[in-house]
């Protein structure tokens, strides 16, 4: 096949190096010859057609990107907020970098449907004002604005979050294009926007761990109105805004209310067993024991080396977990991913005949017709 003439090679060189990766590990990744990408980068022609659009695909750039004889503009190609998340994280690998461009645009996809749509029962963002509000009260007005009941596991905290106009977004437990990897220290991350905020949290083998980082996230967007990317570090720090999200999100999951149904009494003098003392807690709030103890702590009725040493027995008794997923359940991936509302507006969308089914199927991971018509089903009920 013929291949093309006019491939710019300090674009293509300018997004390895953005990523991370060297040309060789980029040939892996995309599945084109090593020589052909080395060629391009010599000046010389190297690719075919189907080749380059495959690499732009990668990159998450249009095909016209690569044939623009102009260098690259740094400030023109990442957003502000993908900026903001890099610059916190300075040691962001290639694949977080790639989920959070992807994630962006699944906003944009998402925004535009809903324009389209024009459906004025869609949820529209509108924060509280919490303007001058400690982490604690912002917290005890947030849990009203999502009018959470006392029992809650991640999918109701979830689903009220992503009914106040927000998308929440979770990572694969298993390898590809939507996977936040396991080695990786990423917890989570907010893409703060005016209008359609998304979180991002990293799918985790106990979901109390995945409430408390929805939480934390919402407290970034609420409180300080900014982008920020987490780790465990941040989830216990007690320095600035990762202290007011921690804050936040601890109130809001286990609030005062909640603390005094604990008999400090009851309290087992061994560590080891606190999980099994606050057993009915943790299934009914959906959180961790270890959310409670902090917020007893906080609260003066826990001594903080007592915390100290739950946290070091857990650590070291962590149960043997299988986080690889599975996809025997292809056609309601993108729900689990994407959340109710983003695949909903899609749904819509094509109901509505403002898209394709080819175009449903990318924006939904690019799903098999035969899976998204089950998709399709099992949002109706059938």
């Amino acid at each position: 096949m013929e291949r093309i003439q006019s491939i710019n090679p300090d674009r293509l060189a300018w997004c390895c190096a953005d990523r991370g990766i060297t040309v060789d590990e980029c040939a892996s990744e995309v599945g084109i010859p090593a020589a052909n990408l080395s060629k391009v980068l010599a000046g010389e022609p190297g690719l075919t057609f189907n080749q380059l659009r495959k690499l732009a695909d990668y990159f998450g750039r249009g095909v016209l990107f690569f044939l623009e004889p102009e260098q690259v503009d740094a400030a023109q190609v990442h957003s502000p907020q993908f900026r903001t998340l890099a610059n916190q994280k300075l040691e962001l690998s290639a694949r977080v970098k790639a989920l959070i461009e992807r994630v962006e645009r699944q906003r944009a996809v998402y925004l535009n449907l809903r324009d389209e749509l024009d459906d004025a029962d869609r949820p529209r963002y509108s924060p509280p004002d919490l303007t001058k509000l400690n982490a604690v009260e912002a917290a005890r007005k947030v849990r009203q604005w999502l009018g959470l009941a006392d029992t809650n596991d991640f999918d109701s905290y979830r689903s009220a979050v992503e009914a106040k106009g927000l998308l929440v977004f979770q990572s694969n437990g298993y390898n590809g294009a939507w996977q936040i990897a396991k080695e990786s220290p990423i917890l989570g991350f907010s893409l703060f926007d005016a209008a359609c905020p998304v979180i991002v949290v990293k799918k985790q083998s106990a979901e109390p761990q995945q409430s408390f980082t929805l939480m934390h996230e919402l407290g970034h967007v609420l409180l300080h109105k900014t982008s920020s990317i987490d780790d465990d570090r941040d989830m216990h720090s007690y320095d600035g805004r990762e202290r007011e999200a921690n804050a936040f999100a601890g109130n809001l999951l286990v609030p005062e209310a909640f603390l005094q149904a604990i008999r400090d009494a009851d309290r087992p003098a061994e560590v080891s067993q606190f999980d099994e003392w606050l057993v009915k807690q943790r299934k009914a709030w959906g959180v961790s024991c270890e959310v409670i103890l902090r917020r007893l702590m906080d609260a003066g009725r826990l001594p903080r080396d007592e915390y100290a040493a739950y946290r070091n027995w857990r650590s070291n008794n962590v149960p043997a977990t299988d986080e690889g997923g599975s996809r025997a359940y292809r056609n309601r991936e993108p729900k689990h991913v994407f959340g109710d509302t983003y695949v909903r507006t899609v749904l819509d969308a094509l109901s509505a005949r403002h898209i394709t089914l080819a175009k449903a199927s990318s924006y939904l991971d690019n799903l098999k017709i035969k899976d998204l018509h089950l998709l399709e089903q099992h949002f109706a009920g059938v």
